[in-house]
């Protein structure tokens, strides 16, 4: 049977597989799946041509017991209300996983910015603020970036919201350090991946310095990933990104690659390695694979193609439900997205905490708290793992389903 693939009914099958585990009663179930309130706008921008164009915006903001809801925001032509649902809801239990007190939040725009001027990205980005910005809030949910996205984003965002709201730079965060941003957060979310990676190849018994690894999406998060992986001493053998992939059998210069993705926003015109698909990079022999890309990267359809001894997943839900299934029966072992992606949410923190301040951290003290809370998270889950023989995915699942869970009964959602 072929595999249909939902984001949201694939977190949902995620979350019931961790509460069977627990004997989680099914109305506890049905108000932990269920968002908290949806949000969706029409967002008009009037075109650089003269000709006006209507957008689809959304937010859906998914629970609030352990804090303020937090998420961010992605602006691409996949983007519709159960991908948000779906991110949304993997926010909820990543911010539980990593213990800071959020809820999970998630939105977008259904647009293709490579067709967009700047002029007319901001345009859509401030109009789709003053739509949807009553939804928002310091305390209420607050946004940051995702795939599209970045600190002049935010910043337009911030702008716009304090025109209307009075000057709030923590209703953003991923800002740039000089709107009151946190040193640190640009690369968090890939230094968290390098941290739970170096971590689990310990446990998985795999020697990180010397490792080959795979890494599909040079996006923020990618790009990271590869420098800072490097400089523990793997060896980032293939990336890439929309326009195709790079492999090199002895390993691609990382820098310089890195250097050429900043300036360009794309790995393509690089000069070194040899050109790969991303369905072949996906395949391919190798230590490590982090799909740092979008959902949906590895499904039943080519599950049984990947030949990599550990996949981390640095995207949201880039394995599928019956992927996963395939990838442990096959023994390969898999670190999850809502422990390996939640450094940015982490530092998204650190930053809200600044600007609530108004004092600001250097990044050595951002980047120790970071490996502080991220070391303490992975190993609560292999902790959870080894008692419950269960799959890290299910551990992880299960530390966020019961710490929410706790704070409903508390607050007598329940």
């Amino acid at each position: 049977m072929a595999e249909r693939i939902n984001n949201y009914e694939n977190t949902n099958r995620l979350f019931d597989k961790a509460a069977d585990t627990i004997n989680l009663p099914e109305d506890e179930r049905l108000l932990l799946k269920t968002p908290f309130r949806e949000v969706q706008v029409e967002v008009p921008v009037r075109m650089s041509d003269g000709k006006i164009e209507v957008f689809l915006g959304y937010r859906v903001q998914h629970n609030t017991a352990r804090g303020p809801m937090k998420g961010g925001l992605r602006f691409h032509p996949h983007v519709d209300i159960d991908e948000a649902r779906s991110l949304a809801s993997l926010m909820t239990w990543k911010t539980a996983l990593v213990d800071v007190p959020f809820g999970g939040a998630k939105g977008g725009i259904t647009c293709d910015p490579q067709r967009l001027t700047e002029k007319e990205l901001e345009h859509l980005t401030r109009r789709f603020t003053t739509r949807i910005g009553l939804a928002w809030g310091l305390h209420t949910d607050i946004p940051a970036p995702d795939v599209n996205t970045n600190a002049q984003v935010m910043a337009w965002i911030m702008d716009e919201y304090s025109q209307r709201f009075g000057y709030t730079p923590g209703i953003v965060t991923g800002k740039p350090l000089a709107l009151g941003g946190s040193p640190g957060r640009e690369a968090a979310t890939g230094r968290g991946v390098s941290i739970i990676t170096r971590e689990a190849t310990r446990d998985f018994g795999i020697e990180l310095k010397g490792a080959r690894v795979a890494i599909q999406g040079f996006g923020n998060v990618g790009s990271w990933t590869a420098r800072l992986l490097a400089e523990m001493g793997a060896i980032i053998v293939a990336v890439s990104d929309a326009s195709g992939g790079l492999y090199a059998s002895d390993g691609l210069p990382v820098e310089d690659l890195f250097t050429h993705a900043f300036e360009r926003r794309t790995i393509e015109g690089f000069g070194t390695g040899e050109s790969i698909s991303n369905k072949d990079l996906l395949t391919m022999d190798c230590d490590i694979l982090i799909p740092a890309a979008l959902g949906g990267a590895i499904t039943q359809q080519n599950a049984k193609e990947v030949r990599a001894k550990m996949v981390v997943e640095a995207a949201n839900s880039p394995v599928t439900t019956i992927a996963d299934i395939i990838l442990e029966e096959r023994g390969i072992h898999l670190v999850p997205d809502i422990l390996a992606n939640a450094g940015g949410v982490t530092v998204s923190y650190f930053e809200w905490v600044q600007n609530i301040q108004a004092f600001t951290w250097d990044e050595r003290n951002v980047n120790e708290q970071l490996e502080k809370i991220m070391s303490r998270a992975y190993q609560n889950v292999v902790h959870v793992m080894r008692e419950q023989g269960v799959p890290m995915r299910t551990a992880a699942f299960i530390i966020s389903i019961q710490r929410v869970a706790e704070a409903e009964r508390l607050r007598g959602g329940f």
